[in-house]
């Protein structure tokens, strides 16, 4: 068995058991497991926002290192570990926590919670983006220069802005 195989097994394992838990959890429905869920949602959005604006900084850096250099390969390492272990799990947890909360609140009526929704999206849409990138370098196949994932590195800190300003402030 490779290496690959093992860890796509210890995965599904993993969100197997996630799963059952979140669904024993949900039908269980102790007292206070939504201040549980909401500050475990916190703590997956902290991780997946660390991980949104350090990537694009990776990006910048990779761009300057020559392809096949030892530092490429490096860089290759950490953007692929990032995405992978810390970033792509947290914007799951993220969104299954989120959903179940404005489930669990009765929110999705309200303006306020369909523009953060919105804003998600599209900060759902840049991980995309971001995971292509991942690959593109990892191939040695990037095209664009250190400033466009400057500029980039901006995208994920305005949507974090509005996102919040809609879940604290609730102006609609």
């Amino acid at each position: 068995m490779t290496v690959t195989q093992r860890q796509t097994i210890r995965a599904v394992v993993a969100v197997a058991i996630t799963a059952v838990l979140a669904v024993l959890l949900a039908w269980w429905n102790p007292s206070g497991l939504y201040r549980w869920v909401k500050a475990v949602h916190v703590i997956a959005v902290i991780a997946w926002m660390a991980g949104m604006l350090y990537l694009p900084r990776l990006f910048v850096y990779h761009c300057e290192a020559e392809a096949g250099s030892k530092q490429s390969e490096t860089f290759k390492t950490m953007e692929r570990r990032l995405l992978r272990i810390i970033v792509n799990p947290a914007m799951v947890a993220t969104w299954a926590l989120g959903l179940w909360l404005a489930w669990e609140g009765g929110w999705f009526a309200a303006g306020w919670l369909q523009a953060k929704l919105a804003c998600v999206l599209a900060l759902s849409a840049v991980h995309g983006f971001f995971s292509r990138w991942v690959r593109d370098f990892a191939e040695d196949r990037n095209t664009r220069p250190a400033r466009f994932f400057r500029a980039m590195n901006e995208v994920p800190t305005v949507l974090m802005i509005a996102i919040v300003i809609f879940a604290i402030v609730k102006p609609f």
